[in-house]
This record gives C-alpha cells, structure tokens and sequence, in this order.
C-alpha cells in the first residue's frame, strides 16, 4: 500500500480542520491532532478522494469511520492530557486512536471484529502510530489494564457498562454515546467516588451500535 501523505492531503486537511473551527471546535490541540493524523490512510482507497470531507464512511464489517467532527467532538470532552492512560472501546478504522496518540496519550484500544482488529493492527504501527491493540468485548473493558485515565467509546451503548466504570480512575472522565440504535445523547461520565458518577448531555449523534461478545 502507498503510505504517501502528499502536500494535496496536507492542504485538504487544513481546510477539513478550518471546517471543523467554524463548527465550533476550538480547542488547539484537538485541532493540531486532526491536522497531523493522514486519514486517507485509514479508508479502502475507493473513498480515498472523500477522506477530507466531515462525513463518516464505511470501513468494513459493518463498521464506519467516524465523522472527524464526532472524533473531535469526543477527544473534546475528554480533556487529553499527555500520557494520560485512555482505553478505546471501538478500535474501528484507528482514526481515533491515532488522532489520541497524536495529544500524548497512551492508548490501549478494543476490537470485537476480528477483521477489523487484523486490519487496523497492521496499518497503525506502519504510519506510526502504536496503541496497545486488544480482541475482545468491549463492554468488559480491559480489567487488567486498568485503572484508565480516560475511557472512550466509540459505539452506541444501551447503557454506561458497569465494568467500564469500575476501571475508571477517581477524577477520570469516559466519554459514551448513549441510547438507542437510531439515535445517541453524548454523555459524559465524570467518576466522583469508588462507586459514584456524574452525567453530563451534550447532544444528540447517531453511531453504530455497541454489541457484546467478539466476532471471530
């Protein structure tokens, strides 16, 4: 595969970054991450000449890659910080983690799809980025690993996954889309205690749905 990030890909990803501005995004180093990350790399060369526009697209398996508004949207609300500890639930494309990898952090990401997982485990470290890559079921987390500084999900939960919750460090911030297939609320989940939380609203996106168990 051809890995060339070109001055073309450059300048389309200027004007994707000065998009996502006037929509509201200003956080700097969220912008700077978005600006770095080549996402042509990410989709199957067919879309390649839409990677640059604020539009998800399908990836493979039933899978999307998300919109880069929702992926900043979300690296928003979680507030990175460099080596901050963050568990992605959702490997997808890696456009996420990437753009995580990008602001300092440490990423440990989960894959259900064992396509997916292959796919995106190869890509990734040879355009440089390197998270710590797992198969399994997201709503378990990674018990392990944990506790997280940060915890990301990547797909629309019926509800906040206890396990996650419990791997969340005090003070620690996990972002969740939440809600129905047709339709999720963005909810921020701030951890207050051993076994308490706060909520927070931020509004209405549409992902693909969080499932249990692995796809082999």
């Amino acid at each position: 595969m051809d890995y060339q990030d070109t001055l073309r890909h450059q300048g389309l990803r200027k004007r994707l970054v000065d998009g996502l501005q006037v929509k509201g995004i200003r956080d700097a180093k969220v912008l700077a991450a978005i600006g770095k990350v080549p996402r042509h790399l990410f989709l199957d060369s067919s879309f390649i000449q839409f990677a640059y526009k604020d539009q998800a697209f399908p990836i493979g398996a039933g899978q999307t890659i998300s919109q880069p508004y929702t992926v900043a949207f979300q690296t928003l609300l979680l507030q990175v910080e460099p080596h901050d500890k963050i568990l992605e639930v959702g490997t997808g494309s890696g456009y996420q983690a990437a753009v995580l990898i990008e602001m300092g952090a440490t990423v440990y990401t989960i894959e259900r799809q064992k396509e997916l997982y292959l796919k995106t485990q190869a890509l990734l470290p040879q355009i440089g980025y390197n998270p710590k890559f797992f198969y399994g079921d997201g709503y378990k987390g990674l018990p392990t690993y944990g506790p997280f500084d940060k915890i990301i999900v990547t797909a629309g939960a019926p509800i906040i996954p206890p396990d996650l919750v419990q791997q969340l460090k005090i003070g620690g911030r996990m972002v969740i889309p939440l809600g129905p297939p047709e339709k999720q609320v963005m909810t921020l989940v701030i951890k207050t205690g051993e076994n308490e939380f706060v909520k927070e609203n931020h509004g209405t996106f549409v992902f693909v749905p969080m499932l249990k168990g692995i796809v082999k």
